[in-house]
């Protein structure tokens, strides 16, 4: 039989436990509404992310050609091994290509680390990761990285995808030539 103390601990724990599952489900029920609205369709919303130098640019900059958000961090095992398929995207296409623009989810010294060791052609932004995140503004209400957003010339989105994006996608996205 428990004592009157231990039956104490026990109701505080019990109720720290409700406590703590409230908070988390008002921050996700808050995540998901924020997030809620279709993306598909709807124009880029108004944002400006610094470069690894600080220097800040609107993602309205790069108006007038398709464009490829991809969401990523240094931990992310997925990022990491679809980063040479959108290196040769734009290195292939070059000038004329749809533009692949990585938006690093993390924190700046680890995105320098990681680029020293993996280097890519097509500009990195810093996202914020203060709720809501860069990625959760443009949909991604489930935090999942990798993460993209497919934006056309005239600034509307026209597709977004969580995980790895393939080959095939690409080619569906009309960002690679088929093989």
């Amino acid at each position: 039989m428990l004592s009157r103390s231990n039956w104490l601990i026990l109701g505080f724990a019990v109720l720290a436990a409700v406590i703590g599952g409230y908070i988390e489900h008002r921050h996700q029920t808050a995540s998901a509404d924020f997030a809620a609205p279709a993306m598909v369709g709807q124009a880029l919303p108004a944002i400006t992310l610094p470069d690894l130098d600080g220097k800040p640019h609107q993602l309205a900059e790069y108006r007038g050609r398709r464009v490829v958000l991809n969401f990523w961090a240094s931990w992310c095992v997925p990022c990491l091994e679809e980063m040479p398929a959108l290196t040769r995207v734009q290195e292939k296409f070059g000038e004329h290509a749809p533009i692949v623009i990585g938006i690093a989810m993390d924190e700046p010294v680890r995105v320098r680390a990681f680029l020293a060791a993996h280097p890519v052609n097509y500009p990195i932004l810093l996202g914020h990761l203060a709720w809501p995140s860069t990625s959760e503004q443009l949909g991604n209400a489930r935090q999942i990285l990798p993460y993209s957003v497919l934006i056309d010339a005239d600034g509307r989105i026209l597709a977004t995808h969580e995980g790895p994006l393939t080959a095939r996608l690409l080619q569906e996205w009309q960002i690679a030539e088929s093989e």
